[in-house]
């Protein structure tokens, strides 16, 4: 295979509050539980069934992490793109443990608040932060596209760059 690609998106609500804590570096880590629900129609009964799904999400991004603490909290709705990865440790009784996590690093990532100013956010209509990106406006807070075009910058033009 030429390549690969390992990238995860989900919209989904907040279990509980964000946890956030300090790395021994000083860098600053937050986790999120976050839920996706799907519903449908059991075929036999006619009866609405649900099955939640547990996310379990980190952050390394200190721009994401300070939007995650003043913002979030318990049931806020929530766009997430990250990568899967999974860790590997050793608990106190020699048993090896395993969990797989969305992570959200320095420069990949994104995190955009969904919903509305009742959806338990505390904060303008929507808002989001995208890491890694220099070349057009998804990075940085955005307060829903009010005081920033929301496409790439107006000094850009595409056909600059074709050769014909």
């Amino acid at each position: 295979m030429a390549g690969s690609v390992n990238k995860v998106i989900l919209i989904g609500n907040l279990g509980r509050d964000p946890e956030i804590r300090s790395l021994n570096n000083g860098d600053r880590v937050a986790n999120l539980r976050i839920a996706t629900s799907e519903t449908w129609r059991d075929k036999s009964t006619g009866e609405r069934k649900e099955k939640t799904e547990w996310h379990s999400v980190v952050i390394f991004n200190d721009n994401i992490v300070k939007v995650v603490e003043n913002y979030l909290k318990k049931g806020s709705t929530v766009y997430i793109e990250g990568s899967l990865q999974t860790r590997k440790w050793t608990d106190q009784q020699g048993v090896e443990k395993y969990s797989t996590e969305i992570v959200i690093q320095r420069f990949n990532g994104q995190l955009t608040m969904l919903g509305g100013r009742g959806d338990s956010q505390g904060g303008g209509d929507r808002g989001g932060y995208g890491g890694g990106r220099d070349d057009d406006y998804s990075s940085g807070f955005s307060t829903g596209g009010a005081n920033k075009p929301s496409g790439p910058k107006e000094s850009y033009d595409l056909n600059d760059d074709i050769p014909f």
